[in-house]
């Protein structure tokens, strides 16, 4: 028995060595070109919903600073995402006539303007 033991521990460790040597393909990580970290905005929100407030901080008892109606384009600044009563809400600082917080909830998110514009378009019709 011991010495089965000492043949399996051999062949682990010789296994081990064998690894640490073996040559391994490896690539640089390249983010893409369209990365969040390339530009100084997210990207593009549609609102989805009838119509939604814009909020001066990221929380619900914040005090609204306006309204944005189902179709309207924003562009999206930051993502937040906020705990509060034990639920994790996710909010968007968004760029536009009245720059706010939305709830991610309310909107679509999109890469591109144009993207969005489409979006927006199809939803007005």
């Amino acid at each position: 028995m011991k010495h089965v033991f000492s043949q399996l521990m051999i062949l682990f460790f010789t296994a081990i060595l064998f690894s640490c040597f073996a040559k391994k393909d490896e690539s640089p990580v390249i983010p893409p070109v369209t990365s969040p970290l390339s530009r100084d905005y997210i990207g593009f929100g549609v609102i989805t919903a009838s119509f939604t407030h814009i909020m001066a901080d990221p929380d619900q008892n914040s005090p609204s600073l306006g309204y944005l109606r189902r179709g309207s384009l924003v562009r999206i600044l930051r993502r937040q995402t906020v705990k509060s009563g034990g639920v994790f809400t996710s909010w968007v600082l968004t760029e536009g006539n009245q720059q706010g917080w939305l709830k991610e909830e309310v909107l679509s998110i999109y890469e591109t303007e144009s993207q969005a514009k489409t979006a927006s378009d199809s939803i007005l019709k």
